[in-house]
């Protein structure tokens, strides 16, 4: 009779202890989803700003990288659903510097442009009749296209050169 009950005891004991290791691991699964929900939330505004600002790359690339360090079961868990990384790919870095380089194409045409016409019309006055003032302001104009020039060149280079390290 003692050894039944010894069983029947034992059993119970050891149901229990299964459904208990089941519940933690529920217990486990679910806070590992709701740590995945809680760094999505997170993450989406810089995924949404980097579609047009490759600069923010800057800031939330390293983030994710040490979020991911301290959380590598639930960004598993999210590039399992997303499909890659999460949530910069190598790709989306690569696209972000080609943007970034295309925008500075672009400003650098605009630039030109602008100055080439202020210069063409400045030029036309110092035609029309010679004039130190109209000379000064050539003068003035060539220096404000270059150093606005350089400074985007700069700004340009050093956002360039962040967006590669990041590869």
């Amino acid at each position: 009779m003692i050894a039944i009950a010894s069983a029947i005891v034992a059993a119970a004991i050891l149901w229990t202890a299964r459904a208990l290791v089941a519940e933690l691991r529920a217990a486990r699964t679910e806070a590992t989803r709701t740590r995945a929900l809680a760094v999505l939330q997170t993450f989406a505004p810089g995924i949404a700003a980097a579609h047009t600002d490759p600069r923010v790359l800057m800031t939330w690339v390293p983030l994710a990288r040490a979020a991911r360090q301290v959380l590598p079961a639930e960004f598993a868990l999210l590039e399992a659903a997303v499909g890659g990384p999460f949530p910069f790919s190598a790709e989306r870095i690569q696209a972000a510097h080609a943007q970034w380089t295309a925008e500075w194409l672009a400003w650098e045409r605009a630039h030109d442009a602008e100055y080439k016409l202020k210069a063409a019309v400045l030029d036309r006055e110092l035609a029309a009749g010679e004039s130190a003032m109209v000379r000064a302001r050539l003068e003035a104009v060539e220096r404000e296209k270059l150093d606005l020039y350089q400074r985007h060149y700069q700004e340009y280079v050093q956002i360039a050169k962040a967006l590669q390290s990041l590869f």
